[in-house]
């Protein structure tokens, strides 16, 4: 009887009564099928209790997992004794087996490990002497028959021991499997015999070669699963410093040195107790979350999706505190756990490198005169490490003084090395941390070594960053509970410095060119390198991040070396980080005012230079596929108008300039008109429509319009290859409500807006752009774009009603249901000369900018332009408006009452997406 379990054995499986009562019913029926019908109604109630039973006893004590992967384990050994001596005894009785109608069986894989999930599968081996006789294969037919019946996923195989020597020789997952053999029932003689030859005949000796075949395979999960280890979405079993990577530890334990208990490992001196005890607890907590995961599904799910992350963190006992949900809180802890199982896979490969059982890495390959190692270095199995650690020790400053020599010579550094930094942080002070030699090595490891991710990220690793600049610890590990970004705060951090060490090394010219051309020219770079490590790290409070970022980094730039005038720009870089993406992205930048008040806001041209690098290394920080060519030229845009505008003065900005310039601009490329066709052209508009649309787009219009019939629907649909968007162009007679039109044209057709403007002509046209992109966020291809072409048109005619057809298509996928996006409604009077600027930030989903047009719409608000910010599940919407007068919205009584309706229109539509 085991020990250990959640709950009492036979609290969660009586064995001997259901064995009692699978007899019995045995005995009330004469047919098979009867009996195998009673066999399985009587193990399907056991099997449902003892779920139960477990499952109640998990809520109770929601973190102890090794006792609840050990009683599922026990319920399932239960029921293959059972339905082996059944199906042996019962449905197949045999009198005198001979020696060749022996059987044995094995648990394998997980099942045999004694871990098992919820849904875990249930792999068995059905070991016979020799080729299997017809007696066998009756009772193993009629055990699988049994246990599907009971809805189990059953892995199986018969084999004999001969053929598991033979199959394991060839293939290192069969290997795998007979290392966890367990034995559960059947002639033990021939368990016996399998344990001895397998190690034998199959293990001994080939250490090496299976050690390399499981790191390989570790190396292609990874590589699968997306190679960081903190992915926002990760798998609990086969992401980067997960389950599988805790599963090869133990295979590689019991391969190597021939046990079965991971504490060996201490015994051998491969593990220090304090390093075996975070092994406990990762792995406790890992399989604590596996569990729930199974337990929430219902079914086998190893991805932690963000809808199973609320869940399980309610699960596990998180709750809301310190301005962060429990979610984030929970995520945190399970990254912080892989990050220890990635520091335990290190120290085990140390070891069997320091035994030979593992080949060192081949660095020296690529470095055909590797730089000689300083004094008080060595290098072991192409590794740097320490001479005398009490050497090492007794000046504080040669922990920082590793990473800088690792980065000099190329060199990965040695996990021993790295064990004793860890187990030494408590020498980082105050006294090192105000040390100057202290700071401008820190400093100069982001500066001078060409490589800094890969000091900063080994720091992280190993907690000296935290140590060095403690105001960057509770940043470790802490995820952004959104969709838009994909990594923790920390990686994000590091993410970012590598871009710009990329962009500094002209690595990004032709996809960057106003970022590589400011560096080129220079920068203080202490000042972007301290911005970039120190813009989120007031992130996960209560406080706007800006604004206590910026807090902490009136603290911490001097303590980096930087003086007062760098240490001022910095915390003013912290403290606005966010303002040149958000005027760019939420922001009209054709609008003369956008640019002079971002411009005011600036106020000089270094400063215009640190914040536009910064910009586009924390959006490309963001994540893979963020940016892209529309917020490039956006930026681009932004940062151009800026420059001339503080290089030349505020008129550079003029509206009646920029409408010369554009009237210009369009004679030219117009050139093959009659020169009266092109007066009436350059005539009709009004001043808006010059400023806010590029030559391209007016030459559009102009053909467009040309010789238009009244009742017309012109369109014209082309990739702006220079934006990463599809511009639509529509000319048709204006009237109200012409914009949500087409905002529910372009929704019906499944179409993302990230920009949409339009303009009455003097002559009673609208002329509108949208520029719109896929739902991965491309533009649409060439052959998509007529059937595009042909549903918005069916929807402008009126063949379609949007609102009726909107409603299928405005749902959110389960996983992106688990998002809370607080919804505002800002009324900005001040941001445009002309219009007032409506900003909606709420939650996004297909239909939402059709219903906030159409309320608009219906109040009688004038649409002259929509610029649409998304940030994974957040959207924020910026509506250029005037009323049916041609007025602001001044009115505080007229803008509640508008914001009323945009919030139940958004509140109608939640509900609807979610139903």
């Amino acid at each position: 009887m085991p020990d250990n379990l959640v709950a009492a054995p036979y609290d969660i499986f009586d064995r001997d009564q259901v064995r009692s009562d699978l007899l019995s019913a045995c005995q009330d029926h004469k047919e098979e099928r009867d009996r195998r019908t009673a066999v399985v109604a009587i193990l399907r109630e056991a099997q449902d209790n003892a779920r139960d039973a477990i499952q109640k006893a998990f809520a109770r004590v929601p973190y102890r997992s090794r006792e609840v992967t050990r009683s599922y384990t026990w319920v399932m050994d239960c029921i293959v004794t059972l339905v082996w001596e059944v199906s042996s005894q019962v449905f197949h009785p045999l009198a005198n087996p001979t020696e060749g109608e022996r059987v044995a069986i094995f648990a394998v894989g997980g099942y045999g490990r004694g871990e098992m999930a919820p849904h875990s599968d249930v792999d068995l081996l059905f070991l016979t002497p020799y080729k299997i006789t017809p007696w066998a294969e009756s009772v193993i037919e009629s055990m699988l028959y049994i246990m599907w019946d009971l809805k189990l996923k059953v892995g199986h195989s018969s084999r004999t021991i001969k053929d598991c020597i033979r199959l394991g020789g060839e293939d290192f997952t069969i290997r795998t499997a007979m290392l966890e053999h367990r034995f559960l029932t059947g002639h033990t003689p021939l368990s016996d015999e399998l344990d001895t030859r397998l190690w034998k005949e199959l293990f001994r000796g080939t250490e090496k070669e299976f050690v390399a075949a499981k790191l390989e395979e570790r190396s292609a999960r990874h590589r699968k699963q997306g190679g960081q280890r903190y992915m926002v979405e990760p798998n609990v079993k086969e992401g980067k410093g997960g389950l599988r990577d805790l599963q090869s530890l133990f295979w590689i334990t019991k391969y190597v040195y021939h046990t079965d208990d991971t504490r060996e490992l201490v015994r051998k001196g491969v593990f220090r107790p304090e390093e075996y005890d975070t092994f406990v607890k990762a792995e406790e907590f890992l399989w604590a979350v596996r569990c729930h995961l199974h337990l929430i599904a219902d079914r086998p799910t190893e991805q932690l999706t963000f809808d199973m992350q609320v869940a399980v963190a309610e699960r596990m006992g998180y709750a809301d505190k310190g301005g962060r949900r429990a979610v984030e809180w929970f995520m945190q802890a399970y990254f912080r756990h892989a990050t220890t199982v990635g520091d335990l896979t290190r120290i085990l490969l140390t070891s069997l490198e320091a035994d030979h059982t593992k080949d060192a890495p081949l660095l020296a390959r690529f470095f055909k005169r590797r730089r000689p190692t300083k004094a008080g270095y060595t290098v072991v199995n192409n590794r740097l490490s320490i001479v005398d650690k009490h050497e090492f020790l007794a000046d504080r400053i040669n922990i920082l003084r590793l990473f800088e020599e690792a980065l000099r010579t190329g060199l990965l550094i040695h996990p021993d090395a790295m064990r004793l930094v860890k187990a030494n942080l408590h020498l980082i002070d105050d006294n090192l941390r105000n040390d100057k030699g202290a700071q401008k090595l820190f400093m100069d490891l982001m500066l001078k070594q060409g490589n800094p991710e890969r000091a900063l990220r080994r720091m992280n690793e190993l907690g000296v960053l935290s140590a060095f600049i403690p105001e960057f610890e509770p940043i470790v590990a802490m995820m952004q509970f959104n969709m838009y970004h994909h990594y923790t705060v920390d990686e994000h951090t590091i993410q970012c410095i590598r871009h710009l060490s990329e962009i500094e090394h002209g690595e990004l010219i032709e996809e960057l060119p106003v970022a590589s051309s400011i560096l080129e020219e220079g920068v203080n770079r202490k000042v972007i390198y301290a911005a970039l490590l120190l813009h989120d790290i007031g992130k996960g409070r209560d406080e706007d991040h800006s604004i206590l970022g910026a807090k902490i980094a009136r603290k911490v730039a001097p303590r980096l070396g930087l003086n007062k005038q760098e240490s001022e720009t910095v915390e003013w870089l912290v403290r606005h980080h966010l303002v040149m993406s958000d005027t760019a992205q939420k922001r009209d930048i054709a609008d003369p005012r956008t640019v002079r008040d971002f411009a005011k806001a600036v106020k000089t041209r270094e400063r215009l230079d640190l914040l536009c690098v910064l910009t586009v290394c924390d959006i490309r920080g963001v994540g893979p596929g963020t940016w892209n060519n529309w917020k490039a030229a956006l930026l681009r845009a932004l940062y151009r108008q800026t420059r001339r505008a503080l290089e030349n003065g505020m008129e550079e900005l003029n509206r009646e300039n920029r409408g010369t310039e554009a009237k210009a601009a369009l004679r030219e490329v117009l050139s093959d008109w009659d020169p009266k066709d092109v007066r009436a052209e350059t005539a009709r508009h009004y001043p808006p429509y010059w400023q806010g649309l590029h030559v391209t787009a007016h030459e559009v219009f102009a053909r467009l319009l040309h010789d238009i019939k009244d009742s017309e629907v012109s369109i014209d649909i082309h990739p702006d290859e220079d934006r990463d968007a599809t511009r639509a162009c529509f000319v048709l007679a204006d009237h109200p409500g012409i914009f949500s039109r087409l905002a529910g044209a372009v929704a019906l057709v499944g179409a993302n807006v990230v920009d949409a403007r339009t303009f009455t002509s003097k002559d009673g046209y609208a002329t509108a752009a949208f520029w719109i992109q896929d739902a991965d966020g491309h533009p649409y291809e060439a052959s998509r774009i007529p059937r595009l072409r042909d549903m918005i048109r069916k929807t402008l005619k009126g063949e379609v009603v949007a609102r009726d057809a909107i409603k299928d298509k405005d749902k959110l996928k389960k996983r992106e249901q688990a998002f809370n996006v607080p919804t505002t409604v800002l009324f900005d009077n001040d941001g445009s000369d002309i219009y007032t600027i409506i900003e909606v930030d709420t939650r996004d989903r297909p239909g939402l900018l059709y219903d906030l047009t159409r309320t608009l719409a219906n109040n009688n608000v004038y649409i002259a332009s929509a610029v649409i910010a998304t940030y994974g599940e957040q959207v924020v919407d910026s509506f250029y408006v005037k009323d049916m007068f041609g007025l602001k919205f001044y009115s505080g009584s007229k803008q509640k009452a508008l914001e009323k309706k945009l919030r139940d229109a958004i509140s109608e539509g939640a509900k609807r997406a979610q139903s």
